[in-house]
């Protein structure tokens, strides 16, 4: 299909090809394909480029395409021009915040890209019993992250997988019973939730996978991820403690098996930026502002300039060490002025 005709958007040419991204010349083929149909027929993004002065057809390399900055998911629509968006996906937010929705017409690609990224870091659901203390999460409509791990347990089959909000007590149990029987858990837990449960019910876990998701949603003090993992450790007598790397405005997700070193499916990349020049990268290994690119996100947007801060290596994993405050902006400031 041609990126700038008048057409309906053709979700069947597109929805197979993120998956058949296979090296790094098919990436950024990709890319540079899901540009120019952004770059044509995405509203949001069309009018952004164009107030940065740049023009579609100077885009001659995956390297100079542009990123989104993450905030226009809060105030505007991020949609590709004719779609509509049976599923919405929304953020947390402190009362009175503004938060992020992220349009989705094709449920089906979120489901293909989480189902495929699980797959490659811990086999078939069916191979472990699914166990989620997400209580921000659960309590408030439209969590891609509630949306991915439910899917999950179902696609587990074990009867006994399952959500648990603030039950610390049957969820121990629960652990106690896996354990005492071989069963092989996985445990996703938000970081506050987590160190309620280390705290109240440490027990060894020698069956036990426990892969937090992020954030202490103003429920604990932020730390470093480096004091979180250990105590979780310690409590647990786990060798390791693996992380979620997701978040609202994308349909795909980064995997760390331990020291919060992240790796993107083949669809997904994430780069560093200089923290005073956001249309400038960084040298692997240097800290910078994260951006993402995410194939998956053919429909609202594939390039996202985050706030968060990190570390992206010579091989492609990364890890994320914080976020943007309002005084760490600086040169933020250049893509944060923007409010069509």
């Amino acid at each position: 299909m041609n990126a700038g005709t008048s057409d309906a958007i053709n979700a069947g040419e597109w929805l197979e090809k993120p998956f058949q991204v296979d090296d790094e010349t098919g990436f950024r083929a990709l890319a540079l394909e899901l540009f120019a149909l952004h770059a044509a027929r995405n509203p949001v993004y069309k009018e952004y480029i164009a107030a940065l002065g740049i023009r579609p057809e100077q885009v001659d390399a995956a390297e100079r395409i542009p990123f989104l900055p993450i905030g226009f998911f809060r105030n505007h629509r991020v949609l590709l021009e004719g779609l509509q968006a049976p599923l919405q996906f929304t953020s947390s937010g402190t009362t009175g915040s503004i938060t992020s929705t992220h349009h989705v017409p094709w449920p089906a690609l979120y489901e293909r890209s989480f189902s495929t990224g699980f797959g490659a870091e811990y086999g078939r659901p069916s191979r472990w019993r699914i166990l989620a203390l997400l209580p921000a999460y659960l309590e408030r409509p439209g969590s891609s992250l509630v949306y991915m791990v439910q899917r999950l347990i179902e696609q587990s089959g074990d009867a006994k997988s399952g959500t648990f909000l603030h039950n610390l007590g049957a969820l121990a149990a629960l652990l106690r019973e896996s354990e005492a029987e071989g069963v092989q858990t996985l445990l996703f837990g938000v970081p506050f939730a987590l160190l309620d449960l280390a705290e109240q019910h440490p027990m060894p876990l020698q069956h036990t996978v426990i892969v937090e998701t992020g954030g202490m949603k103003g429920r604990r003090p932020e730390m470093v991820r480096e004091q979180l993992h250990a105590i979780l450790k310690e409590a647990f007598a786990v060798p390791a403690v693996h992380s979620e790397y997701g978040m609202t405005e994308l349909l795909s997700q980064a995997w760390s098996q331990g020291n919060g070193i992240y790796r993107c499916p083949p669809w997904m990349k994430v780069l560093a930026r200089d923290v005073n020049d956001p249309f400038s990268r960084v040298e692997p290994g240097r800290t910078g502002g994260l951006d993402v690119i995410d194939l998956c996100n053919i429909a609202s947007c594939p390039f996202i300039s985050t706030q968060d801060l990190g570390r992206v290596h010579a091989d492609g994993s990364f890890e994320v060490l914080g976020r943007f405050d309002n005084s760490d902006l600086r040169g933020c400031n250049l893509l944060a002025g923007y409010t069509i």
